[in-house]
C-alpha cells in the first residue's frame, strides 16, 4: 500500500515524504521548499502519513500552521490518505483523531500553558484576550494613567496595542518598532513604554493572557531548561507548514523544542515571504539549515501544477534577480503558445476600461467571473476599476480592505458633497457635521434644523452656535460648503477644496491619516473623469453598499462575481485568468517600501506570488502617467511613470508586450425637451 501511495508522488515529493529513512527516530532536520502550486499541502500530509505508517504515534506529532483551517484541512488530507489506502474511512478517522497536537501555533501554546500553569506562575483559570478585549483593557488603562487626555492627540488603542504587538513578536526594542514602523508615534515612547509596563501588569493581576502572551510565555517557558526538556520530550516529530510567514518568536519556539533538529519538518517558500509587515522574517527560513550540525537537508519542489509553462518562466525570470534565494526553476507540463501580456495603458482610467473589457471577453468565451482576479498592490489602487465596474453593472468582490466608496474616509468626502448638492439630505448633514470636534448627534440635529428653517441654507449654518470645541473649524465648514454649493470653484476643483478642508480632520480621527490620504487623491482623480458633480454623485450611487455588510464586498444579489484584491490577501489562490495593476515604481514596489535593500526584495517577492496566481491567461498592466500630489516645486500634476524595476528589459522576452488605445467617449448628455410634471403629490397619494 506504501508503494501505491508513493507512486502519485513527483521524485521531489517521495524524496521529501522518505526523507531520514528508517529508523524514524535518527530523521534529522528537513526544510522544503515548496515552489508556487508545487503541492506543498499533499506533500506534507503524505509525509505525515508516511510516519504514522511506520510506527510513530499520532499522539506524539506536533503539526502546527497558521490557521484553524489550514490544520483542518491537513488533518482532513490525512485522513482521505489513510482511507484511500484501506478503503475503511473509520480506520483512517481513528488514526486522524489520535493526532492531537494538530493546530495553530497559538492554539498549541495556549495548551501548554494551561498544562503548565503551576509551574509558570499563571493559575490555570486564565482567559484569552481577543484582539478587541485587548483593545479595549489597553484603552482602560490609557485612561487611567491620564494619556487620553494629553494637549497632543495620544495614538490610539488599536495603535497601541499594534505597537505593542509588533515589539513582541519581533523581538525588537520599543525605539526600534516606533522608527521603522510607527514613525508618527515616536515623539510618545516614553508615555507608550509605560502603558506597555502597565497593560502587562493589569492583564497579569486579572489573569488574562492576549493573543501576543500565548507566544510569548511560551518561548520564555522553553528557556527554563527542566520544562524544555520536559516538553520537548513528548513530541517525536514537530512538522511546521508557512515557515516563511514565521516570526522571531515562533522560531526561538521551534528551535527551543528541537534543539538538535531530530524529528523536525518545516515547509515553505522564501519567494513568498510577504507578511513583514505582521512581524514574520524571511531570515527565519534562509538562515534554516545553517542552524543545525550537520546542517539540515533541504529538498526542493518545482514542479508545478498550476500554471502554464510560458507563466512561469516569466515569474522565474523575476525572482531570479532576487539578491538572496533558495534556487529553484518552477516547471510545468502544461505547455501553452501563449505569453504573459505586458499591456501599456495611457493612465488609470484606461487600465479600468481595459481590465473590464477583457473580463467581459473571459465571460463570453465561457469564462465565469469568478475564474478571473484583479490584483494590485494596496486597496485604494483599485478606486478607477471599482467606479468602471459599477458603472457598467458588473458585480465584484474585494479581499483586502473594504470596498473604496465604503471606507468611512470616501464616504466623509462624499457626504459633504452630498450636502453641499441638496442641503435638506439630513443623512448626510449629520455624518459630516459630526466630524467637527467636540460635535454629537444631539448638536448636530439642532443645526440641521436651523438649515432647514432657512431659505438659505448656508446662511441657516452660519447663523448657527457651535460648541467651544469646534468655534475654530465652523468657519471654514461653512465657507467650505458655500463654495462648493455656489459652482464657484467649478468641477472637480470644488472635491479638491473638500479634501483639503477634511484632511486635518483626517489626521484628527484616524491614526492612519497617511495611508488614507492616497484614497482622496484617487477620488479626486476619479472625479476628474466625470463632467460634473451632479453626474458624479448620481452615477456612484445607482448601486449603493448594502446596509446588512460592512465586509468588503460579500456577493449580495449574483451567484458569479469578479475577485479584486491586494496581493498579500491573495496568496495561496489561484484564478484561471489574474490582471495585476500598477505594474509601476512607485505602486509595484510602493514608494513607500524601498526604504532599504530589504524592502524592496519584499517587493520583489510580493510581485512574483501575484504572477504565480495565473492558471491561464495573465496581465500586467502599466499606466504611463499617474497624478501626483504634493511635489515641493511643482504642486499636483500628472507624471510620467517607469514600469517597474522588476521587469528590466532583459525580461522582457517572457512577455508579450503590448499598447492599449481606447478612443475618448463623448459624454454629451441629451437635454430634455419635456415640460416639468411634480410628481410629488403622485407619490405620496400612492402610499395611501
Amino acid at each position: 500500500m506504501q508503494a501505491a501511495r508513493l507512486e502519485k508522488l513527483n521524485p521531489q515529493q517521495r524524496r521529501a515524504v522518505e526523507h531520514g529513512g528508517l529508523p524514524l527516530a535518527d530523521a534529522g532536520p528537513l526544510l522544503i521548499i515548496a515552489g508556487a502550486g508545487s503541492g506543498k499541502t499533499s506533500t506534507l500530509a503524505h509525509r505525515v502519513v508516511h510516519l504514522i505508517e511506520n510506527g510513530a504515534d499520532p499522539r506524539r506529532i506536533m503539526l502546527m500552521t497558521f490557521s484553524r483551517r489550514a490544520a483542518a484541512e491537513m488533518t482532513r488530507r490525512v485522513d482521505r490518505i489513510f482511507t484511500e489506502l484501506t478503503r475503511a474511512s473509520s480506520a483512517a478517522g481513528a488514526m486522524t483523531d489520535s493526532m492531537t497536537w494538530a493546530g495553530t501555533f497559538h492554539s498549541v501554546g495556549a495548551r501548554l500553558l494551561r498544562e503548565y500553569a503551576d509551574d509558570i506562575g499563571l493559575k490555570g483559570a486564565f482567559t484569552i484576550h481577543d484582539r478587541e478585549d485587548s483593545a479595549d483593557l489597553m484603552n482602560l488603562v490609557r485612561h487611567e494613567l491620564a494619556l487620553s487626555q494629553t494637549k497632543e492627540r495620544f495614538p490610539t488603542k488599536g495603535t497601541c496595542l499594534a505597537i505593542y504587538s509588533r515589539a513582541v513578536n519581533s523581538e525588537l526594542m520599543l525605539d526600534e518598532v516606533l522608527g521603522t514602523t510607527f514613525p508618527w508615534c515616536a515623539l510618545w515612547q516614553d508615555e507608550l513604554h509605560r502603558l506597555f509596563g502597565s497593560y502587562v501588569e493589569v492583564k497579569q493581576a486579572q489573569n488574562v493572557l492576549d493573543y501576543d502572551d500565548l507566544l510569548l510565555y511560551w518561548a520564555h517557558m522553553m528557556q527554563e531548561p527542566s520544562i524544555a526538556s520536559e516538553v520537548s520530550a513528548r513530541f517525536d516529530h514537530v512538522l511546521v507548514d508557512e515557515y516563511q510567514d514565521t516570526n522571531r518568536l515562533q522560531a526561538s519556539i521551534l528551535l527551543a523544542l528541537r534543539p538538535t533538529g531530530k524529528g523536525l519538518t518545516v515547509v515553505g517558500d522564501d519567494a513568498q515571504a510577504i507578511y513583514s509587515f505582521r512581524s514574520a522574517t524571511v531570515r527565519n527560513i534562509l538562515d534554516f539549515p545553517g542552524q543545525f550540525t550537520p546542517p539540515a537537508d533541504v529538498v526542493t519542489l518545482e514542479q508545478n501544477y498550476r500554471s502554464t509553462q510560458p507563466i512561469l518562466a516569466a515569474a522565474n525570470a523575476v525572482i531570479g534577480l532576487a539578491e538572496e534565494r533558495f534556487t529553484k526553476n518552477l516547471w510545468s507540463e502544461r505547455i501553452s503558445l501563449e505569453r504573459p501580456r505586458l499591456v501599456g495603458v495611457r493612465d488609470e482610467a484606461d487600465q479600468a476600461r481595459y481590465v473590464v473589457e477583457k473580463v467581459l471577453a473571459g465571460r463570453e468565451a465561457g469564462l465565469a467571473l469568478k475564474a478571473q482576479a484583479v490584483l494590485f498592490r494596496t486597496s485604494h489602487h483599485s478606486g478607477p476599476l471599482e467606479v468602471e465596474l459599477t458603472r457598467r453593472n458588473i458585480p465584484f468582490v474585494k479581499f483586502g480592505g473594504l470596498k473604496f466608496l465604503e471606507a468611512a474616509h470616501i464616504k466623509d468626502m462624499l457626504a459633504l458633497l452630498r450636502f453641499a448638492q441638496n442641503p435638506r439630505d439630513r443623512v448626510a448633514g449629520f455624518r459630516v457635521i459630526q466630524l467637527l470636534p467636540g460635535i454629537g448627534p444631539a448638536t448636530a440635529a439642532k443645526a440641521l434644523d436651523r438649515v432647514n428653517e432657512r431659505s438659505d441654507p448656508v446662511a441657516g449654518l452660519a447663523e448657527t452656535k457651535p460648541p467651544p470645541a469646534a468655534a475654530e473649524h465652523w468657519p471654514l465648514f461653512v465657507e467650505a460648503l458655500r463654495i462648493v454649493r455656489s459652482g464657484a470653484a467649478g468641477w472637480p476643483a470644488e472635491l479638491d477644496l473638500v479634501r483639503r478642508w477634511y484632511e486635518p480632520h483626517l489626521d484628527r480621527i484616524h491614526d492612519d491619516a497617511v495611508v488614507r490620504q492616497a484614497d482622496l487623491l484617487q477620488l479626486v482623480q476619479i472625479a476628474s473623469t466625470y463632467p460634473s458633480r451632479e453626474r458624479f454623485l448620481t452615477e456612484l450611487t445607482l448601486d449603493p453598499p448594502d446596509a446588512t455588510s460592512g465586509r468588503a464586498g460579500e456577493p449580495l444579489r449574483d451567484d458569479d462575481y469578479l475577485i479584486l484584491s491586494t496581493i498579500h490577501s491573495a496568496k495561496g489562490q489561484e484564478w484561471k485568468s489574474v490582471f495585476v495593476l500598477n505594474a509601476v515604481d512607485g505602486c509595484l514596489p510602493s514608494d513607500l517600501a524601498t526604504g532599504s535593500g530589504a524592502e524592496i526584495e519584499e517587493e520583489r517577492r510580493l510581485f512574483y506570488v501575484a504572477l504565480t496566481r495565473a492558471r491561464d491567461h495573465l496581465d500586467v498592466i502599466v499606466p504611463q502617467r499617474f497624478f501626483v500630489h504634493g511635489q515641493r516645486n511643482n504642486g499636483d500634476r500628472h507624471m510620467y511613470a517607469s514600469r517597474t524595476r522588476f521587469v528590466p528589459t532583459g525580461l522582457l522576452e517572457h512577455f508579450e508586450c503590448c499598447s492599449w488605445p481606447s478612443p475618448a467617449a463623448s459624454d454629451a448628455v441629451p437635454k430634455s425637451a419635456r415640460t416639468p410634471v411634480d410628481l410629488r403629490q403622485r407619490v405620496r397619494r400612492s402610499w395611501g
